[in-house]
């Protein structure tokens, strides 16, 4: 493909109710759900998701103040993207009537998708990802790296959420059905955030959207739903459109919602969090505002009422920007996030919110103890399971190996599948269970005799 060459996308192939391991047959249905609500129903009612109660969002898991986690984040994320989807929805078919029968489903699949987005995350939030990459780039897994391919290496050092939802979501474990989830391929390729494999990221970044082992499977999604290579970087695909809702959902919910939890934590006063709120508002709707709050004295109530203030107006104009850039967007010559396209009042609070956040939460007290704790955690668990599955005749191999359920395939072949079978058990954890092993390991937990 020359770099004068479009391949433009389009709706009516992007939006597909074909099944990821189903492609052979299609199933008729009994009830009245479309394809992509049963994609959501199917995401909820699953194990992966319940495990997400008990993973680290940003703060501590709760005590007496309740704040999010993973669980609670993609709700509300799933929440939002719905009401994103509806917008964009009804502003393509205003705009072209005879446009894809499924473009009212865009909903539903950006829902369905953000449900999806944090299933590949592991435990203790960020600090896990960061946990597992300096293993084997900085640590007791260095020794690896002639075991294993470029790609394949660049995997583990690099180790990261957003490729293994993917893998999650598609690979098929041991005495599962082929296709994983079995989810529609609209709704796979929304999830993928980077389409690019780790060894074509960016080296600063290292955000890539789809391990070695599912590389075929990605493109078999590309393939089927259209979705080109970049006419500028062939090694990289164009973003399916619907990643700019989900992605847009995250960034509202986790900007918007941490300020909410840093309030109900003490970490920012009642009047910083107004002022923060409020800045996202010109001055007559400041006016209104003001007037509700009046009336409404219990300060929770008015923090949570500029906040729903705050996402819908965002919600608004996040929907605008993304039909506005549409053409460029089915092009894949949009590179940028629909937040950056904001009205620059509100791009300019939305900035404040971040430096707000970095300053005051993510380097506070609670986030960094849980962090350095994770990090500890997740490394002890690597350093014994990896020893394990490599040797696994050694007696105590054999008995640590028994603790990992047989859905893993620690008995493969290959070092890189080895490994993946590890950092599959490992990031499916929650926190909780995380801690719970690693003090079995340890031996600071005994069981009683």
């Amino acid at each position: 493909m020359n770099n004068d060459e479009v391949i433009k996308m389009n709706w009516n192939q992007l939006l597909s109710t074909k099944r990821f391991g189903l492609e052979a047959y299609h199933e008729n249905r009994a009830d009245d759900r479309s394809e992509f609500q049963r994609d959501y129903d199917r995401l909820i009612f699953s194990a992966p998701f319940r495990r997400l109660q008990n993973k680290t969002q940003v703060f501590p898991l709760p005590g007496s103040v309740f704040v999010h986690n993973r669980l609670t984040h993609s709700l509300e994320v799933a929440c939002v993207g719905r009401s994103l989807g509806m917008n964009v929805a009804h502003k393509i078919r205003k705009k072209n009537p005879a446009v894809s029968p499924f473009i009212d489903e865009i909903g539903s699949i950006v829902s369905a998708a953000c449900l999806a987005h944090d299933l590949g995350n592991p435990p203790f939030g960020h600090s896990g990802e960061r946990a597992i990459a300096t293993f084997f780039s900085e640590g007791n897994g260095q020794h690896l790296f002639n075991k294993m391919s470029a790609e394949e290496w660049k995997d583990c050092i690099c180790f990261e959420g957003n490729a293994n939802a993917l893998r999650l979501l598609t690979h098929q474990f041991n005495g599962r059905r082929p296709g994983g989830f079995v989810l529609t391929y609209s709704t796979l390729a929304s999830v993928v955030k980077y389409p690019y494999a780790s060894v074509y990221s960016d080296p600063k970044k290292q955000k890539f959207g789809f391990f070695d082992s599912e590389k075929a499977d990605f493109e078999k999604i590309a393939a089927e739903l259209g979705i080109p290579r970049l006419a500028d970087n062939p090694n990289r695909y164009a973003r399916h459109p619907l990643v700019y809702l989900v992605e847009a959902a995250d960034d509202i919910c986790y900007q918007i919602m941490d300020i909410e939890d840093a309030h109900k934590l003490k970490i920012l006063t009642s009047d910083e969090t107004k002022d923060l709120f409020l800045g996202f508002f010109n001055e007559e709707r400041k006016v209104r505002r003001r007037r509700t709050m009046d009336v409404v004295k219990d300060v929770n109530e008015q923090i949570a009422y500029l906040r729903s203030s705050v996402i819908g107006q965002l919600i608004d104009e996040c929907s605008a920007a993304f039909a506005e850039n549409e053409e460029a967007i089915l092009n894949g010559t949009f590179t940028s996030s629909l937040i950056k396209h904001l009205p620059q009042h509100s791009f300019d609070a939305y900035q404040n919110c971040s430096q707000r956040a970095f300053a005051k939460i993510y380097r506070s007290s609670e986030v960094l103890d849980i962090e350095l704790a994770g990090y500890k955690i997740i490394l002890t668990l690597l350093e014994n399971l990896v020893t394990a599955v490599l040797n696994p005749e050694k007696a105590y191999s054999e008995q640590l190996l028994m603790r990992i359920p047989e859905q893993y395939e620690t008995n493969s072949p290959t070092v890189y599948g080895k490994i993946m079978a590890v950092l599959d058990y490992i990031s499916g954890m929650t926190d909780i269970y995380a801690l719970d092993l690693y003090r079995k390991i340890t031996g600071m937990s005994i069981p009683t005799l």
